[in-house]
């Protein structure tokens, strides 16, 4: 019989788990922006667990609506069937995202968020008669969740060399880090916006027609809390314009206030293609994941379809009514508190206590950006 505190059964993701295990870090509560451990000491959860608590934890509306909606329905096949809270979460969704992108389609998790936007990407460049366009072009230290097509297009080094050669197909744009002349910008560093034309050296190497999507995190997260250069991503949306080339941004960390806007896209004033988002959007109570796309991608997918189903593609749990009651609920919070507002006006403070620190030892750089700050 196994023993009801062992831990060795446990498998831990992105965990040294020999380390872990012999000095674990247990949690047993959180409330608010503190967990309890499990020797009762207060932590204060300054990363918003996995930059997916926005609205912090333990909310009563959030879990009065989980326990209605399992009480009504606790499941609802997603394929040829609907439920009405997956259409209603679709709708408000569309009212907070940039306009023109009124079509979502739901996951459960960033990562597969992602994997349905390439695929929507290539799917949409097929239905079109663009067949050659299949290549996909992400960023060197870019994250994009851990399936086989983010790993494929993301560029963290760790991520990646594991797991042999992935997609075919992908290449990538340089980063934008550049500390020896932007170190300790406050917000958007000044210097940059010409990496955007990396694309351009990628289009004379490939071709504009062989090329389907660039994806990139409109400030990249995961690796370290990276704002873009003042106009790299409008010079990126205009090459993508220029070339035919759909404009995919990975939100799923900036979206849902954290900027102190809906989205990336509505507080740098460019609008991407398609949208990808999670974490926030259930203030991660239950795991939920959107895809959001322009109306021209969802219209031509319907009219040029070569099937009754437009797109081959879903998952088990997509538009879960559960992890959509949650939604409704969180969204309903956002909204009733002015909780992207409020982290607008606490943007200047945090940037004003984060740079306090330049000059204090070990200190090289400070980046920041909303309500995100990193050393």
């Amino acid at each position: 019989m196994s023993k009801p505190n062992n831990l060795e059964s446990l498998w831990m993701p992105f965990t040294p788990n020999k380390t872990f295990k012999k000095d674990p870090r247990i949690i047993v509560k959180a409330k608010d922006m503190h967990f309890t451990s499990d020797d009762n000491r207060q932590i204060l959860d300054g990363t918003a667990g996995l930059w997916c608590v926005n609205a912090g934890h333990g909310r009563k509306k959030i879990q009065e609506a989980v326990t209605q909606q399992i009480e009504e329905l606790d499941y609802s096949p997603p394929f040829q069937f609907g439920h009405p809270k997956q259409f209603e979460l679709a709708n408000r969704l569309a009212e907070i995202f940039p306009e023109g992108m009124n079509h979502v389609f739901f996951s459960n998790s960033g990562s597969e968020a992602v994997d349905s936007a390439l695929k929507i990407a290539l799917a949409y460049q097929r239905a079109r008669g663009h067949s050659s366009k299949t290549r996909l072009i992400g960023r060197e230290r870019g994250y994009h969740g851990v399936g086989f097509g983010g790993i494929s297009v993301g560029g963290m080094v760790k991520n990646r060399m594991y797991f042999g050669s992935m997609l075919s197909g992908v290449d990538h744009l340089r980063h934008t880090h550049n500390p020896s002349v932007n170190a300790f910008s406050q917000g958007q560093p000044e210097h940059g916006a010409e990496l955007a034309d990396d694309l351009e050296r990628l289009v004379q190497l490939h071709d504009a027609s062989t090329i389907a999507a660039v994806i990139v995190e409109p400030i990249a997260g995961s690796t370290g809390v990276l704002p873009p250069p003042q106009g790299y991503l409008k010079r990126l949306r205009e090459i993508c314009t220029k070339h035919d080339i759909l404009l995919i941004f990975d939100e799923v960390i900036s979206a849902f206030g954290r900027l102190g806007k809906a989205t990336g896209s509505d507080y740098f004033g460019v609008t991407p293609d398609i949208i990808t988002c999670a974490k926030g959007l259930t203030n991660a109570t239950i795991p939920m994941g959107a895809t959001i796309v322009q109306d021209y991608i969802y219209e031509s997918m319907l009219e040029n379809a070569d099937a009754p189903i437009e797109l081959f593609h879903g998952y088990t749990y997509s538009g879960h009514p559960v992890a959509c009651a949650a939604a409704l609920a969180t969204l309903d919070i956002y909204k009733e508190e002015g909780l992207f507002e409020h982290a607008g006006e606490q943007a200047p403070k945090i940037e004003k206590a984060a740079h306090s620190l330049k000059g204090t030892k070990h200190v090289i750089d400070i980046r920041n950006l909303g309500v995100i700050a990193a050393l």
